[in-house]
């Protein structure tokens, strides 16, 4: 990645600040913004990034992302609205920003963070499954438009890893149950899944596009 400038959203903890470091152990130039700098709730900030972008972008990481636990019954919309908008809309709107300078220089790599819960789900997961379904669904539309200008579009899927994210939504006895449940018989950890996105987002990624690429111990062949 030596010479490229990688975007990458939400750097701040966990697996977006693993991928930031393992980039920059590759060699790219990381912007990784705070809130302030880029809000993803607002399209007026977005568009304000990346109106402010002084050098052209690369690679793009759509790592951002938002998990409310709801039942259907007692959905709350305003939440709904606010994970589409960040795991689904945001993204989108990055891709649609960057896309025609990635053209012009027939040059690019764009990665989705998607998770198993775009193919499989479980209770409470709704809103979250939903998005990740899209994103899912955004990633091979993409690549299938943007191949012929050498940009490659994938996403990757991983499982439970153990971040502050994965611990907030679950309890310690549930996390012990999940742990028994995949077959590695543990969490993934953020920098495994790092290594994944720097391949996809490397020179050593020269063919694959429009591929969703579960990481998750083996939970999802059970």
């Amino acid at each position: 990645m030596k010479g490229r400038t990688a975007l990458i959203t939400g750097t701040s903890r966990g697996l977006g600040a693993a991928i930031a470091k393992r980039f920059r152990e590759e060699g790219a130039t990381v912007l990784g913004p705070s809130r302030d700098e880029l809000d993803l709730l607002s399209a007026q900030s977005v568009n304000a990034f990346l109106d402010r972008l002084a050098d052209p972008i690369d690679i793009l990481v759509n790592n951002a992302g938002i998990n409310f636990l709801s039942d259907i019954i007692r959905l709350d919309f305003e939440n709904f609205k606010d994970t589409i908008q960040i795991n689904l809309i945001a993204p989108l709107h990055l891709i649609h920003g960057l896309a025609s300078s990635m053209k012009k220089r027939r040059y690019g790599r764009i990665l989705n963070i998607s998770s198993i819960f775009g193919s499989v789900t479980k209770e409470k997961r709704v809103i979250y499954s939903t998005t990740k379904a899209g994103l899912n669904g955004m990633t091979r539309t993409a690549a299938v438009e943007l191949a012929p200008d050498g940009i490659l579009v994938n996403a990757i899927a991983p499982g439970y890893v153990d971040t502050e994210l994965t611990r907030q939504n679950n309890s310690e006895e549930q996390l012990q149950v999940i742990k028994e449940s995949i077959p590695v018989h543990r969490l993934a950890q953020p920098a495994e899944i790092a290594e994944v996105a720097a391949f996809f987002c490397s020179h050593r990624n020269s063919y694959i596009t429009g591929q969703i690429i579960t990481i998750d111990g083996g939970f999802t062949c059970l």
